[in-house]
């Protein structure tokens, strides 16, 4: 264990010094930088390198303190928690790793497309060694968490806080007496895609929950089935599904009214605190323990209660899965055209998304050997994605449904057959072993939120071609600075912050760098990603 954490310590000082060697570099455009701007950006350099260099040194000595300097036997599995801390550190060096790839990616590719010929060669060797060194800290880091000993407590951990949830879930949609119980009315019939819809039942839910309330989720003449959302997944309750005691009243109503109406999530007033991105309070520690990203681990319980199948529609999953006949490792890549391109997204070629997918395999064949065939699953709304990505890779093996893909264009995209086509191409992304995608899609965020059921952490397991995690209307998503950054560029517009600093975050670029505001000194910009961390939101939802 020792000298894993020391290689991957010695990987980092060695991967930021070839950065500050060609950063610094002033033979990289003609005529080079100015000795003052060199000598900054060198003196930049350094810091953050002293930075990290701290960082790991802090990990070294809460991974020496956990073995007590003596390396742990893979078979000794412990069934009891690991501290708190050897997971958060683990998770955040693991991040780093990743930032450290983003920052390097970026810039290196940038100074490749604009230096002078003569050096492009050495640029594109030196990204090829940074890239190599990045891909075997996280293969050490792998190794790390597969041979800590604690893969059975983690486990265990996500089997009890998922059986905590379904508990409280069941016991508040089976009242003892129906006609007396409390409930929240929700209708299914926002006007949206499916993606929308079942992030719509999802906030339901949420509320229901939080409302101690039995949720009545009203289904019949659903857009994409008239026979409505039971004719596809299981009934919300055994013995309540209807309201009865009395008249139904607008949110919020009163402690004393029967049945309560909720609005849609955009319009909800007043907002309550246990809104997305909140978690419950009594698991948070818990499920910040196991989870890189609890409030993604809270809403993927939630769905994956809603999407509970019913016996024909899980005999029809199984026959996509037969008819696929994909092996893994595959990468699942969802491909979103037909709308909102322009307005709520941007276009990405095939090639930006298999960018990322060459990288997931590199990674895997540098760990364990030369695959037969690199497998990838694509999904789109576009039919003819497929097609080009069969093209421009031949050898790749491409799996997918054009006919699917037909069925979501906009002129078919309510009816039963583009329904199943969505549940089909949702099974088998969440069950790629890498989602590539856009946040921006509802569907793209399905996709990873059922994946969490798979894994006891899968928070890992995707690369967003746009936007960060996150769940329409939800509350301000915040990150806790745990590094000051008071070296700020401001010529670059970043903001400085201290250690502890809450920090709003409007989205990653995946360069690096983040934007958002400083909630203390209400700043705005962008913030090195790396020394920041998810603030996890924990509210009052009651017992579990």
């Amino acid at each position: 264990m020792s000298s894993m954490v020391t290689r991957l310590v010695i990987v980092a000082v060695i991967v930021w010094l070839v950065i500050i060697i060609v950063m610094s570099g002033p033979f990289l455009r003609p005529g080079g930088l100015p000795e003052d701007q060199v000598v900054a950006r060198l003196n930049r350099a350094i810091d953050e390198l002293e930075e990290l260099k701290h960082s790991n040194a802090q990990l070294r000595l809460v991974v020496q303190a956990f073995t007590n300097g003596n390396p742990i036997d893979p078979s000794n599995v412990f069934s009891t928690a690991p501290p708190k801390d050897y997971e958060v550190y683990r998770r955040r060096a693991e991040n780093d790793i990743r930032e450290l790839w983003f920052f390097a990616r970026s810039q290196l590719d940038k100074l490749i497309r604009h230096a002078k010929e003569i050096s492009k060669d050495t640029l594109k060797a030196l990204r090829e060694g940074i890239y190599e060194r990045h891909m075997a800290a996280l293969i050490d880091m792998d190794a790390m968490r597969l041979r800590d000993g604690y893969e059975r407590w983690r486990r265990g951990e996500a089997q009890a806080l998922h059986t905590a949830v379904m508990d409280r879930i069941r016991t508040l949609q089976n009242p003892a007496d129906c006609f007396s119980a409390k409930k929240l009315i929700c209708t299914l019939n926002k006007g949206c895609g499916y993606g929308c819809q079942l992030h719509h039942a999802t906030y339901c839910l949420v509320m229901s929950i939080s409302m101690k309330r039995t949720l009545i989720l009203k289904s019949k003449g659903w857009r994409y089935n008239p026979r409505g959302f039971e004719d596809v997944f299981q009934p919300l309750s055994n013995s309540c599904l209807v309201e009865t005691g009395g008249n139904i009243e607008k949110y919020p109503g009163s402690e004393d009214t029967i049945n309560v109406e909720l609005p849609i999530i955009d319009s909800i007033n007043p907002r309550p605190a246990q809104l997305p991105l909140a978690v419950p309070k009594a698991l948070a520690a818990r499920i910040q323990q196991l989870h890189g990203n609890p409030a993604l681990w809270w809403i993927s319980q939630l769905l994956g209660f809603l999407q509970r199948p019913q016996k024909e529609t899980a005999a029809f999953l199984k026959q996509v899965e037969q008819a696929s006949a994909i092996k893994k490792p595959y990468v699942g890549i969802h491909v979103r055209r037909t709308d909102k391109i322009g307005t709520e997204a941007s276009y990405h070629g095939i090639e930006e998304y298999m960018s990322w997918a060459i990288e997931y395999f590199d990674k895997y064949e540098l760990a364990h050997g030369r695959l037969d065939k690199r497998r990838v699953y694509i999904a789109s709304d576009d039919d003819t994605v497929l097609k080009d990505a069969r093209s421009l890779y031949p050898n790749y093996e491409f799996f997918g449904d054009q006919k699917i893909a037909a069925s979501a264009s906009l002129k078919n995209r309510y009816t039963v057959e583009s329904l199943r086509g969505v549940i089909a191409d949702l099974h088998m992304l969440s069950m790629s072993d890498h989602l590539v995608c856009t946040f921006s899609s509802q569907v793209c965020r399905v996709a990873f939120e059922m994946m969490q059921l798979l894994y006891p952490d899968a928070s890992h397991r995707f690369r967003s071609l746009d936007d960060i995690f996150y769940y329409g209307g939800q509350k301000d998503h915040n990150v806790v600075a745990v590094l000051d950054h008071s070296k700020a560029n401001a010529r670059r517009g970043e903001i400085v912050f201290r250690k502890g600093d809450l920090l709003g975050i409007a989205g990653n670029h995946w360069d690096g760098f983040s934007r958002g505001v400083n909630r203390r000194t209400l700043q705005k910009g962008l913030f090195p990603s790396f020394k920041t961390t998810d603030f996890v939101d924990a509210v009052d939802f009651g017992d579990f």
